[in-house]
């Protein structure tokens, strides 16, 4: 998502906050924040708001100091009118809501971050967003490599072939340096993966290559080591010729932060969320 789109969606969502000057709670309405997060119909939104509230609960949280079931009045045919359900939802309320949507869809991984931040900052969405992506990025190399493990091992590879080959893909995709001289260079630890330092580029690069690997093992029906390391030495061979093309060295790139320190860091900022939202003020006050 570009800095330009996210803005605007960023607007958007500043437009339909509600702010209840007494209790000093930011609050939006469900009906109004339900085509933001992506959905069309109340009916899928209302459910997505009662997982949210199982959430709440679950977390030992009270629920009615952030969701509040409402009466609105809309407009109908005619000039008519009628009754429709609604909830009054913290920002809390809605970061539950955002946690129970799919991240892979942009409205949601945009929501996930709005409302989980205490301001509105541009640059602090931003960044939490990039988080998000690289999270997501990891994740998928981790499966892939989980895959590709599997596959080695159901061809007469054991652990050790699987990170020989492993490393020799390193190897192709870095341009020589295999993945401890990576790490040496990069400044990781032994025993921590070298993934967990690289940019969000460099994972998706090495999780492409992965998969092409899985692809061709599965299709080809490859076995024993050798036939699956040429395989996996071209495959990495082809993403880095591919991002050579562009400018592009990964071996070259600068280390990201530590992803499980900023997975620590956003754990850290969800817990004191619920708090910081603040409270719906008490059914007899006046909204």
């Amino acid at each position: 998502m570009d800095k330009r789109k996210m803005e605007q969606i960023r607007q958007k969502y500043d437009l339909v906050i509600h702010i209840n000057e007494e209790a000093d709670v930011e609050f939006w309405y469900a009906r109004e924040l339900m085509s933001l997060l992506g959905y069309d119909r109340w009916e899928n939104f209302d459910k997505a708001v009662g997982r949210a509230i199982e959430s709440c609960k679950t977390s030992g949280i009270e629920v009615s100091d952030h969701f509040r079931e409402v009466t609105k009045m809309i407009t109908i045919g005619k000039g008519g009118k009628r009754k429709v359900k609604d909830y009054m939802l913290t920002r809390y309320a809605c970061y539950l809501i955002a946690q129970n949507g799919d991240p892979k869809k942009e409205e949601i991984a945009f929501a996930q971050s709005y409302f989980a931040v205490q301001t509105r900052k541009q640059e602090l969405i931003e960044e939490r967003i990039s988080l998000i992506e690289r999270t997501q990025a990891r994740g998928r190399l981790k499966e892939a490599e989980k895959r590709l493990s599997q596959n080695i091992y159901e061809r007469g590879v054991d652990d050790a072939g699987f990170g020989r080959i492993r490393s020799k893909g390193d190897r192709a995709l870095f341009g020589g340096y295999s993945t401890q001289e990576m790490k040496s260079k990069l400044g990781v630890k032994e025993n921590r993966p070298l993934a967990d330092f690289l940019p969000t580029l460099t994972i998706a690069a090495k999780n492409l290559a992965t998969e092409m690997t899985n692809y061709n093992v599965e299709e080809k029906d490859l076995q024993g080591e050798k036939a699956i390391t040429d395989e996996h030495v071209q495959n990495n061979s082809t993403i880095r010729d591919m991002l050579g093309q562009r400018g592009i060295k990964p071996e070259n790139l600068p280390p990201s932060e530590d992803i499980k320190k900023l997975e620590r860091r956003v754990k850290s900022q969800e817990k004191k969320l619920a708090s910081k939202a603040g409270k719906l003020p008490s059914l007899d006050e006046k909204l």
